[in-house]
């Protein structure tokens, strides 16, 4: 299965209670479900390839005529490095970036 990149505010939207998704627990049990559901992900360390890969993303974007959030290009730059697509609710903070892929 090829990997995913989440956005940061994707993922909070799948932490966040809604009346929509009655499977989050309540405040007594939240803990040990967050827990669980932070062990479905992969954390990618920082590395040389990585930081090379944001400061890519930075100039390209502003190149590109386009600001972006320097938390926006880290997650830009990983999506890149790993030739993964991002999965975003706010896709144009990072159409500055070319190469990105998104789902």
């Amino acid at each position: 299965m090829k990997p995913i990149v989440l956005d940061t505010d994707v993922v909070s939207f799948l932490f966040k209670p809604t009346p929509a998704r009655q499977d989050i627990p309540s405040t007594t049990s939240r803990p040990a479900w967050l827990i669980l559901v932070h062990d479905r992900f992969v954390v990618v360390p920082s590395s040389h390839d990585l930081v090379l890969k944001w400061a890519e993303a930075m100039v390209a974007a502003r190149r590109n005529g386009r600001r972006i959030e320097t938390a926006d290009a880290w997650i830009a730059a990983t999506a890149l490095l790993y030739d993964a697509p991002l999965l975003t609710h706010n896709k144009a903070d990072d159409l500055g970036v070319p190469g990105l892929q998104f789902t």
